[in-house]
């Protein structure tokens, strides 16, 4: 068990941030040298020649033949004419809050329109989900769904109106994964769990009838009946599950009041990405602006 005095380290502080990236020219080299770096290969004469700076631009040039490379094509920054610095800032707005960064909160802090915060929110939200390494689960699963938005006066409950269904599976201690669902119906579920579950493993559900014939797909299914009053029988629940949608949909609230949906993946996915790195919340930030697609 950790020392409760134990300093948790999500990253770099502010003044570290600014030590290291001070000016757009200094994010600019940050993402030339994880993606290309001196050495890389140029496609058009294929030397393996020095990258020059072009002023004008964002983007190096071979030194053999001039062919030019632009770091930021390809990535969340590509046709942003806001600085490098501010997208920088954000991404570690994100990383070291635990409960998200509002569009409100980024037009403040980086000085910018409504319009361009949000965007820049939500491309950052794609990012995330692009950088998380989402592997098959196994072992003891939790498996459940929740209901995320608005509400119709005097309705409540499952099927709820206006509301949007947020799937999720969770290997305990382990990662968790979320998909958002048109519907709970068994030909919709079922078959998102057998893409990402082992065979073999040990599911965790309620007694939604959606979930009837997992044991026959391959898995251990343990169930407990909310309906009933039951939440824990043995090692069957779906508690630590049933935990992260209570962060999730009270960040929301809190956060960003309403979230459409349109938009709603992108939120779950920030928060899966944040939980699956609890562990190691330090290595957020330097993922987030170095993992980055193949040139």
């Amino acid at each position: 068990m950790k020392d409760s005095k134990e300093k948790v380290n999500a990253g770099p502080t502010l003044k570290e941030f600014l030590a290291q990236f001070p000016d757009d020219e200094s994010c600019l080299q940050h993402i030339f040298d994880s993606r290309f770096g001196q050495g890389y290969k140029c496609p058009k004469c294929s030397s393996k020649a020095k990258w020059y700076r072009i002023k004008a631009q964002r983007a190096f040039c071979c030194g053999v033949c001039g062919r030019h490379i632009h770091p930021t094509a390809g990535t969340l920054f590509e046709d942003s004419r806001t600085s490098l610095q501010s997208w920088f800032i954000a991404i570690h707005m994100f990383t070291v809050s635990r409960h998200g960064v509002s569009a409100k909160e980024l037009e403040r802090q980086l000085g910018v329109t409504y319009k361009t915060a949000w965007r820049m929110g939500h491309e950052i939200r794609k990012h995330m989900a692009e950088v998380d390494d989402e592997m098959p689960l196994y072992g003891q699963v939790e498996i459940d769904e929740t209901y995320v938005g608005g509400r119709t006066k005097g309705i409540r409950g499952r099927g709820a109106a206006n509301k949007t269904i947020v799937f999720g599976m969770m290997q305990r201690d382990g990662q968790v994964m979320t998909k958002v669902v048109p519907n709970c119906a068994k030909k919709t579920l079922q078959p998102i769990i057998e893409e990402n579950v082992l065979d073999g493993s040990t599911v965790h559900t309620d007694e939604h009838l959606s979930y009837k014939g997992l044991k026959k797909a391959g898995y251990n299914h343990q169930t407990v009946e909310h309906g009933a009053g039951e939440y824990v029988k043995g090692k069957t629940h779906v508690n630590n599950l049933e935990n992260f949608w209570k962060h999730l949909k009270g960040s929301i609230r809190s956060t960003h009041i309403h979230v459409s949906k349109k938009h709603l993946h992108k939120y779950a996915k920030e928060f899966e990405y944040r939980f699956n790195q609890r562990e190691n919340p330090s290595a957020m930030f330097p993922a987030l602006v170095s993992q980055f697609p193949k040139p």
